[in-house]
């Protein structure tokens, strides 16, 4: 037992990504950061946030439910504070996008007070147990295919919000096929070089925009990031540089502690 040790990785054949609850938890409530008000990774990734991942019960105005894996169901209002939207057709209209995309199913009940949506092939990326039990929605992690991330990003202009998830999503750590990895988690896109080296074009170009602006807005964003304690960036002047998430992928090591003894290169 004593030459036991548990390793945290990240790799980047890995076809999914281990997201925290807690984590998204903190995004719905970062006001500072701007969440669009199409359909995009961010409100995507809140529906899985909250998606069971065992069978439960539910009563909503003295009406019970039986939400199985992969749903969840909440009053329409509560599910437009999530997304941080202004208006419940807002909320609608991402759901009805996502729907159109077959990422997921939804019907609205309660006479348009209620809605209950569903991940689909929640069971191919996510591990279903065969109890009941109520399932907490601010603690534990699920899994998100990268696929389907790749796919958000690319079809629409991504939100401030949506970049930044674009980042912690794409993270490798401690791969001996990327460099820099075993120092501490850095982004790396996935393009077959090995190299997490990236510049602020090539980030505006990916997240969509007008190309006058791309670099400048990918580089006010990055910035404003760092100040969050979110990612870690260059200066705007610096050549392709690496970029990297400063918290570990563990929730549980500090985050001072980890930028300070784990990413010694920046």
């Amino acid at each position: 037992m004593s030459e036991y040790k548990v390793e945290i990785k990240q790799l980047v054949d890995f076809p999914r990504c281990r997201i925290y609850r807690q984590f998204i938890q903190q995004l719905i409530g970062e006001t500072d950061i701007r969440v669009g008000s199409k359909a995009g990774l961010f409100h995507y990734t809140v529906l899985c946030c909250y998606a069971n991942f065992r069978t439960s019960y539910k009563r909503i105005d003295g009406i019970s439910y039986t939400i199985y894996p992969g749903q969840w169901m909440c009053r329409l209002s509560e599910l437009t504070e999530w997304f941080r939207l202004r208006f419940q057709y807002q909320t609608l209209a991402i759901l009805q996008d996502l729907q159109d995309r077959n990422l997921i199913t939804f019907s609205v009940l309660g006479r348009g007070k209620l809605v209950k949506f569903r991940i689909s092939h929640w069971h191919r990326h996510n591990r279903v147990l065969d109890y009941n039990a109520p399932c907490q929605k601010d603690t534990g992690f699920f899994f998100l295919p990268i696929a389907t991330a790749a796919e958000l990003i690319s079809q629409t202009r991504c939100s401030e919000m949506d970049a930044l998830l674009d980042l912690w999503i794409n993270t490798v750590y401690n791969d001996q096929k990327v460099q820099g990895s075993e120092s501490g988690p850095v982004v790396y896109f996935r393009n077959c070089t090995g190299s997490p080296l990236v510049s602020y074009s090539e980030l505006g170009q990916r997240w969509g925009g007008s190309p006058r602006l791309q670099r400048a807005a990918t580089c006010k964003s990055c910035r404003r990031w760092s100040v969050s304690k979110y990612c870690l960036s260059p200066a705007p002047t610096a050549p392709p540089s690496i970029c990297a998430v400063s918290c570990p992928p563990c929730l549980r090591v500090p985050m001072c502690w980890w930028i300070r003894t784990r990413l010694p290169w920046l």
